[in-house]
């Protein structure tokens, strides 16, 4: 597992840097464009940091590339496939949850296709992103309690929810088992020049 995560940061450190050095950018043209500090910039690419999904997701923005093609290796196919287990893990807790981008489409239009675990107890916890984002979730085992927009749903298997990933969101398992569920998410003009800098 240590080696998976070894391996995954090292791939997100170089694309990061190769999309970095295609812009001319210097590290501290990314780190203003994204919203994060320079040091940050240079773990990620040096892969020696474990940096957040918030934070992942504003490099990615600022490089205009989205963050399914940060994690996965660039194929030249119409068709990718991803097989069970080759799912990226960008998301980890102690209670045995894991937040996996298991796919997602290149710009400007970024749907990324997710499979999340909650352990007893676990939540996660996710700044606003760009302006416009969706998100649209349904759990697959337990009960998943969402909060977005200053309003709080409690869903059973088979539920489903649609809301605005552009606020401050949650995902929460106050249950003793574990709870799982699907989750798309729609960010629109990835690379375009539109969106404002920063996620919030």
């Amino acid at each position: 597992m240590e080696e998976n995560i070894a391996s995954l940061a090292s791939a997100i450190g170089g694309r990061v840097k190769q999309e970095r050095l295609a812009r001319r950018w210097t590290l501290d043209q990314l780190a203003d464009a994204a919203g994060v500090s320079r040091r940050m910039i240079i773990n990620v690419e040096q892969a020696a940091a474990n940096p957040s999904v918030g934070t992942l997701l504003r490099i990615s923005d600022a490089l205009g590339v989205g963050l399914p093609d940060l994690v996965q290796t660039p194929e030249p196919k119409a068709v990718k496939v991803t097989r069970k287990g080759e799912g990226a893990v960008l998301w980890r807790s102690d209670a045995g949850g894991r937040g996996v981008l298991v796919a997602g489409t290149e710009p400007p239009e970024i749907v990324e296709l997710w499979d999340w675990t909650l352990g007893p107890g676990d939540q996660h916890t996710s700044e606003a992103h760009t302006p416009g984002t969706k998100e649209l979730l349904q759990v697959q085992e337990g009960v998943v309690i969402v909060t977005a927009a200053d309003q709080r749903v409690v869903l059973q298997v088979g539920d489903s929810v649609t809301f605005p990933g552009d606020v401050p969101h949650s995902y929460q398992n106050d249950n003793e088992e574990p709870a799982r569920f699907s989750l798309a998410v729609f960010e629109r003009g990835v690379g375009s020049g539109h969106r404002e800098s920063g996620k919030g």
